[in-house]
């Protein structure tokens, strides 16, 4: 078995793939242990696969995977995963901001007990518009899980084989690997790394990506804390709303009692109606979900695959494949 795998996803990084490539050999050459590096071209529009065949045909080290069509980076890291064959998976943006020569550090401080190994972008060469909702973001994803880490969305990270193994990613939840590596008992550790300006292409960040990312929080949330009793949550945030509901009309219903009417409290009484059936609502949402999870995930893959490029294991006579 392979060493160290490297998963890369790529879309739209035409210009930097070829030296990153070479930043990757030259430190992994260098450290002394088996490794592959596995590209995952997620739908690319521009000349991304076309230079990723070429690293292919020039390098037994590195596998291609080729989706259809764009399917986002967790689909990408997710199949990234599947196909790398080492006891030690690290991904990197494929954007050449973050350093190769981070690498050999991440995989030490694995050695010292880790399991999954963040990379902390102390210095960012980013501009404000990144670097502020970056940190509010940071900010209160440790607030809300726990997880006391000062930058989560690094793409720099290195991983033992039985975090990649037991945690699924689906839809967007990439950047929360290690929420849910912590949720599972794993340990968590973050070192600080270099950060480069970039020099090809255009940031994939944007406002809708900053607001998709706290949506997905309390996904995050919701996974983490309630998935195997979902009711437990639905029915706590439905049963407040019900006390309370309950609690006004109550009120309400004494001053009628003494009073023959309720004073013009009008709105009052439309607000404990709305809390009580609010409650109510949140309940039955709560036993539905509680039947879905029951019935359990069927397991769809979320990606169509158009291509594999892959030598085998480096060193040894499989025949290359391509499907």
């Amino acid at each position: 078995m392979t060493d160290v795998s490297i998963v890369v996803p790529v879309f739209d990084e035409e210009g930097s793939l070829v030296e990153l490539h070479r930043r990757l050999t030259d430190v992994m050459s260098q450290f002394g242990r088996s490794y592959e590096i596995v590209y995952v071209d997620d739908g690319s529009r521009d000349g991304s696969l076309k230079r990723l065949e070429e690293i292919y045909e020039q390098d037994p080290h590195a596998k291609v995977v080729s989706f259809r069509r764009r399917y986002g980076k967790s689909a990408a890291l997710a199949i990234g995963f599947e196909e790398a064959s080492g006891g030690i998976i690290v991904t990197i943006d494929a954007d050449l901001q973050d350093d190769p020569r981070e690498i050999p550090n991440l995989i030490r401080q694995l050695g010292r007990g880790y399991d999954l190994v963040s990379g902390w972008k102390r210095h960012r060469e980013d501009p404000l518009s990144k670097t502020i909702p970056s940190k509010i973001f940071n900010t209160v994803v440790a607030w809300a899980t726990g997880v006391r880490l000062h930058d989560i969305n690094c793409g720099l990270k290195a991983y033992r084989r039985e975090v990649t193994d037991e945690i699924k990613l689906y839809g967007e939840l990439h950047r929360f690997l290690p929420v849910f590596a912590y949720k599972e008992r794993f340990r968590v550790g973050e070192i600080p790394v270099t950060h480069h300006a970039r020099k090809f292409g255009k940031t994939k960040y944007g406002i809708r990506r900053f607001l998709h990312g706290f949506l997905d929080l309390l996904t995050v949330i919701m996974v983490t804390g309630y998935t195997r009793s979902p009711l437990h949550f639905f029915g706590t945030i439905g049963g407040i709303f019900a006390f309370v509901g309950f609690g006004i009309n109550g009120v309400l219903l004494g001053i009628w009692l003494k009073h023959h009417n309720i004073q013009g409290r009008t709105p009052l009484l439309m607000l404990g109606v709305l809390l009580m059936i609010l409650g109510v609502m949140l309940v039955t949402t709560g036993l539905l979900a509680e039947l879905i999870t029951r019935a359990g995930h069927r397991g769809k893959k979320e990606y169509s695959v158009k291509a594999r490029l892959s030598h085998g294991e480096v060193g040894s006579d499989a025949d290359t494949q391509a499907t």
